[in-house]
């Protein structure tokens, strides 16, 4: 919903009073304050809790925390709680384990209280009051789908729990958990409607495709590969019923707010000019573009992964310039990352070239120091996300895309994969459209391998997940998902070639993935300490 209501200001003082209850029957209900005996009487009001559970559902934080967990970005300039579980050295008091938990659950109980509470406003209209129920039990079932993915077994319930209750519950297992969100995506997607009916001012709101989208990526965090292939299969092929969508035109004019809705969006986290922006881009673009200093960073893994233009990863690829290895490259890499020469576009327009590489210019306001310094600690600065458009101290109004309809392609084609049925016509409406719109001609990179193996297809697979989905919050998960920890995130994280006078990589952290922890998180202390019902601690964590 790219609008926002300033009344929302309000109602986390009203949600306080959902839990408060009449003494005796002389109680007087106050007439200058909402109370829970007034609040739900106005469907206005129950419309403030809809716009809350929204708001609570994800955020840009979320997304960028969610990328320094992976192998794509590094905390470079602080010890972020990101940093330490990526070293191997979290433990169950770490504040983001908490914090995470109360972020999650805090919305789950807004979810609560409106579905707890709607039937009690008068007049609402009903095909409103039932769409409006359908969005609420998505947010819920996107939060506790978030919260599986992180602590495994969580404390599950649907209706509104007091104190007492909250600190006697026990954890449910996750695969309980997952199956009531598949129970009620299905129940939900019949009472949303199609993006295609949405008028301007629902821009945003969850629909129909939405709710089909996490349903697939549900299905995929637990492999179940007929049913990615079937949710996926009803968003590409039957969208008179779930929506219509496609790529858009452009790739990097996608991440832009002249673009935003469009038929590749199926949900966003919205944002709204002036009221209500994100300013992570502040320490992540160059610095001579605004920003005031270097916090997180792309590495280098992340750029080797962007093949050639000839469809070559650059160990392969004999035309391969180690002088010069940006050029000829799969041009989404420059859509995500800024490097030493790149041309950087001013808001009015001129071109400028940013310069990273020591000693290469005098102009060194961008230009590597150190690993500890206030430019990049990798000798990479962010691009994706960036806002022409932004405010002073670049904070932007920008959506925060969740679900698109390439995400979906790439599921499809690794849910065909995994079932032996990756076919050259599949390749083509999948991998191949994908690569096209990013702006590859050659048909090298283009057409079906035909005689790659089925492991090289699924690293060609996994690769351009990797590509085309980067700095967007999903790398992680995917590592999770495909068992790959140790793989991927056990070793030095490497910046550019700029070290020891450009004969080797910078080195940065040794990071530690111990395969029997890390692919949950603990339980955090602080709720144990409330709840001892929710021992035992994950694998590897002490309670």
């Amino acid at each position: 919903m790219k609008k926002i209501n300033l009344k929302n200001i309000l109602i986390a003082c009203c949600i306080g009073l959902f839990s408060l209850s009449a003494c005796n029957d002389l109680d007087q209900v106050p007439t200058d304050r909402f109370t829970d005996e007034t609040f739900w009487l106005s469907t206005d009001n129950s419309e403030l809790v809809v716009n809350m559970a929204y708001s609570q559902m994800y955020k840009s934080e979320k997304m960028w925390q969610d990328e320094s967990l992976s192998d794509n970005m590094f905390d470079g300039r602080s010890n972020t709680a990101e940093r330490v579980i990526r070293n191997g050295l979290a433990d169950p008091s770490l504040g983001r384990f908490a914090d995470e938990w109360k972020w999650a659950y805090e919305g789950i109980k807004t979810c609560h209280a409106y579905l707890d509470n709607v039937e009690r406003v008068p007049d609402m209209d009903a095909s409103l009051k039932e769409k409006r129920k359908a969005e609420i039990r998505f947010i819920r079932a996107y939060l506790f789908f978030r919260m599986t993915n992180f602590y495994g077994d969580v404390p599950f319930f649907t209706k509104d729990l007091t104190i007492a209750e909250s600190r006697t519950i026990s954890r449910t297992p996750r695969v309980q958990v997952i199956e009531f969100i598949h129970k009620e995506l299905d129940e939900i997607m019949p009472l949303l409607p199609k993006r295609d009916n949405l008028s301007k001012d629902d821009n945003g709101r969850i629909t129909k495709g939405a709710a089909c989208a996490l349903q697939a990526r549900a299905y995929l965090y637990d492999s179940d590969w007929a049913k990615v292939e079937e949710y996926c299969n009803k968003l590409i092929n039957v969208q008179g019923e779930y929506g219509t969508y496609g790529l858009f035109s452009s790739y990097p004019d996608m991440f832009l707010q002249d673009n935003e809705y469009n038929t590749e969006v199926i949900l966003d986290y919205a944002y709204v000019p002036s009221v209500k922006t994100w300013q992570e881009m502040y320490d992540m673009a160059p610095l001579s573009a605004g920003a005031r200093l270097n916090a997180k960073a792309p590495t280098q893994s992340l750029v080797d992964n962007y093949i050639t233009l000839n469809g070559k990863k650059i160990t392969e690829d004999p035309d391969y310039n180690v002088n010069n290895p940006y050029v000829n490259r799969d041009p989404r890499l420059s859509a995500t990352v800024v490097y030493h020469g790149f041309q950087w576009t001013n808001t009015d327009g001129t071109k400028r070239t940013i310069y990273i590489k020591p000693g290469s210019n005098d102009n060194k306001v961008d230009m590597y120091v150190s690993s500890s310094a206030n430019t990049t600690s990798t000798g990479y600065y962010v691009k994706k996300y960036f806002d022409p458009k932004a405010e002073a101290d670049l904070k932007s109004a920008l959506n925060i895309i969740m679900f698109r309809y390439a995400d979906v392609l790439l599921m499809y084609a690794e849910a065909k994969l995994e079932q032996g049925a990756l076919t050259s016509a599949v390749w083509d409406n999948t991998i191949k459209l994908i690569r096209k719109r990013a702006g590859f001609t050659d048909s090298a990179a283009l057409d079906y391998p035909s005689a790659a193996s089925t492991d090289a297809l699924r690293e060609i697979v996994r690769n351009e997940r990797r590509s085309e989905l980067a700095l967007e919050g999903l790398r992680y998960y995917d590592i999770k998902r495909w068992k790959a920890g140790t793989k991927y995130l056990n070793g030095y994280v490497f910046g550019a070639k700029f070290a020891s006078n450009n004969t080797e990589n910078i080195r940065l952290d040794n990071r530690q993935f111990v395969e029997s922890r890390d692919y949950l998180w603990a339980v955090p202390l602080s709720q144990i300490d409330l709840n001892p019902n929710l021992k035992p601690n994950n694998p590897g964590y002490a309670n």
